[in-house]
């Protein structure tokens, strides 16, 4: 008879609701390719008595410990979200000689180290594709495809709710407010939004990939953290001005000179990158490796199906390691110790917005200000604002240190003839 792998399913909400669609329609497909049967036999549930029609037939449960002491589950897939008690379950699933798929960015990037050693002593297997970028391939390929490199940058679009507010902002000139109130009744922002725009989502994601990327853990209090909410149309603007538009990046840079920098927020990036041209609810991640080069990953980011995508391909590759009687092919890839760049030693170009004094004299008492800080300047553009006696001013910097940014800002924000620093954005120039 033709073997069954039973699956325990934790949640059935908007993907655990795709798993079971994904399974259904491939199934064909999906056996052949693992050699067994995929079956979910159990799933975890809040309300047994909620109508569930596309549950009809599959075993339900309010109750963990029904699907973790059946000895004939052999994987348990994680997607009901969060910290708790996601962890606990998951580890409590590997600790049982479980293998367990999950989606969950939250618990990858802050417990990844238990659940891959609870995985590695009991002989099981681990895996998290779906945790970042949705239906978009990229931990496989950078555990396995791109392994012959040194990758020494990653860097990614990988929350589709702040790439569409930058997006319909850059097309249509919307404030912020207006964008976000758009993007909920949308459905693509929670009504509290704060994980999506203060950078959160973006930078438990980011701790992930360069955890991978430079085979160094990157924990969460590791990556300085910036969001959209001070992006303004004006902002926007001075963008396209630049020939450059607004995004909200992860990014992970790995140098041997200061070590492993990562961080998420707003950056003017030119238009000719690739991530420039990745526009709505759509994710994107780059990577640059010694060897390969520059290469981008690019599809919808989250979603029922495409996330779905990627954890049925896990349960797959789980399943197929059943088959053969092996596990763990790919394990952990934190072998290395790196240390961790301070915010203080990053460096990047920036763009500075300030509202001046319009007289004569405030352009040179800017450039020298800069210039005392060891900031050296690239461009500058000076406007006209509809306050009276009043300029705005624009000045683009080459790269520098963020400790001599900051010392700029504090001695500008000294002088009289500065009336308001309007905002401090990355401007990322560096293709090489």
């Amino acid at each position: 008879m033709e073997k069954v792998i039973k699956i325990g399913l934790l949640g059935s909400g908007t993907v655990g609701s795709g798993v079971i669609k994904v399974l259904e329609m491939n199934r064909r497909q999906i056996t052949e390719r693992v050699g067994a049967q995929l079956q979910i036999k159990t799933v975890l549930v809040r309300n047994l008595k909620k109508p569930r029609p596309y549950l009809r037939g599959i075993h339900l449960t309010d109750r963990f410990e029904d699907i973790l002491n059946d000895p004939e589950i052999d994987i348990i897939v994680e997607l009901i979200g969060g910290l708790h008690p996601a962890h606990e379950y998951m580890l409590q699933a590997l600790e049982a000689g479980k293998s367990v798929v999950t989606a969950n960015k939250d618990v990858v990037a802050q417990c990844g180290q238990d659940l891959f050693e609870a995985a590695e002593k009991n002989r099981v297997d681990f895996a998290f594709e779906a945790s970042v970028g949705g239906g978009i391939p990229i931990i496989t390929p950078l555990k396995q495809c791109l392994t012959a490199n040194r990758i020494t940058e990653i860097m990614g679009i990988v929350n589709g709710t702040t790439n569409y507010m930058l997006t319909k902002m850059t097309e249509c000139g919307s404030s912020y407010a207006d964008v976000l109130k758009e993007a909920q009744e949308k459905g693509y922002a929670e009504a509290n939004p704060s994980a999506d725009v203060d950078g959160l989502d973006a930078a438990r994601k980011a701790a992930i990939l360069s955890s991978i990327a430079f085979n160094t853990r990157v924990r969460l209090d590791n990556v300085s953290v910036e969001g959209i909410t001070k992006i303004t149309p004006e902002d926007i603007a001075y963008a396209k001005d630049l020939d450059c538009v607004i995004k909200l990046l992860a990014v992970g840079k790995d140098s041997p000179e200061t070590g492993v920098d990562v961080r998420v927020h707003p950056v003017l990036l030119p238009k000719s990158h690739p991530l420039a041209s990745v526009n709505g609810v759509y994710n994107a991640i780059f990577v640059r490796g010694n060897a390969v080069g520059e290469a981008m990953f690019y599809g919808q980011g989250a979603g029922s199906l495409p996330t779905a995508s990627a954890v049925v391909s896990d349960i797959i590759d789980v399943a197929r390691d059943m088959v053969n009687g092996s596990f763990g092919k790919v394990r952990c890839t934190c072998y290395e110790q790196k240390k961790i760049c301070p915010l203080s030693k990053t460096v990047s170009s920036y763009y500075i917005r300030l509202l001046v004094d319009d007289e004569p004299g405030v352009l040179g008492m800017i450039a020298t200000t800069f210039g005392s800080a060891g900031v050296s300047l690239k461009s500058v553009i000076q406007t006209r604002q509809n306050v009276k006696d009043h300029a705005e001013i624009v000045a683009v910097t080459h790269p520098v240190e963020h400790a001599r940014i900051q010392q700029a800002v504090r001695e500008l924000q000294e002088l009289p003839v500065v009336d308001e620093m309007r905002n401090l954005l990355r401007v990322e120039n560096d293709r090489g």
